[in-house]
């Protein structure tokens, strides 16, 4: 299967090293960077369980290994889109709706 290209919107960069430290921000980054290529390899393996609640038919969640966030992205034709990256303890619906 051929990875699709990850795109990310503006709101899903997240700038987690000015709070948690260098070593912490490069190893957040490492997870994101795994989770994007596992997203363009495989994106229906993304949960739907956001899509019901939000009324996003296509949206899907993936977890970051290592830390308490999902990124949120959509399937498109010839590429992903990455809408958000947000901690799964934040009232997600709300930071959904902001910056869309």
């Amino acid at each position: 299967m051929t990875a699709k290209r990850v795109f990310r919107r503006a709101a899903a960069i997240l700038h987690y090293g000015e709070a948690a430290g260098e070593k912490t921000a490069v190893e957040f980054a490492r997870a994101l960077k795994g989770a994007f290529a596992h997203i363009a390899r495989h994106p229906a393996s993304g949960s739907p369980r956001w899509a019901h609640v939000l009324g996003l038919r296509d949206l899907r969640t993936w977890p970051l290994k290592g830390f308490p966030y999902l990124v949120f992205f959509m399937e498109g034709a010839d590429r992903i889109d990455i809408w958000r990256v947000l901690h799964q303890e934040r009232d997600i619906p709300k930071w959904m709706g902001e910056g869309s």
